[in-house]
């Protein structure tokens, strides 16, 4: 395995570069403690859901600078990175991550607010008299 291992994470509009080499299972986000940095433990299990999948949790240390969006959106796109730097181990890593869904992009965004609407979808109130 090479010393260190990159991934890059998209979801939504944030952006994830992340860095895992081995080591005791610490995680820094934007050099802060994965535990200060996000409010809610699910998007701390979120992002370590591709190391539970190869059972290794505990085993890499993992240093991520994400930009863009919110939380939810940055964890995600941590995951992905965490997933792709994971793949690039061995060609097992690479089968399990993919057939668990981790290294496929989720494309989902926010849908463009449209001309004589009130949102993307949402109409004025309808007034009859």
């Amino acid at each position: 395995m090479a010393s260190v291992l990159y991934g890059t994470g998209r979801r939504k509009t944030s952006i994830a570069k992340v860095w895992v080499k081995s080591g005791s299972g610490k995680v820094t986000v934007n050099g802060k403690d994965v535990k200060e940095f996000f409010n809610r433990s699910t998007h701390i299990d979120h992002l370590m859901e591709p190391l539970e999948a190869i059972t290794a949790s505990g085993k890499y240390d993992i240093t991520c600078k994400t930009i863009g969006g919110g939380q939810t959106g940055q964890a995600g796109a941590i995951r992905m990175g965490v997933a792709r730097a994971l793949s690039k181990t061995d060609e097992n890593t690479h089968t399990v991550l993919s057939r668990g869904g981790f290294l496929m992009r989720d494309d989902r965004m926010v849908e463009r607010k449209k001309y004589g609407k009130k949102k993307a979808r949402r109409s004025f109130q309808f007034s009859k008299r």
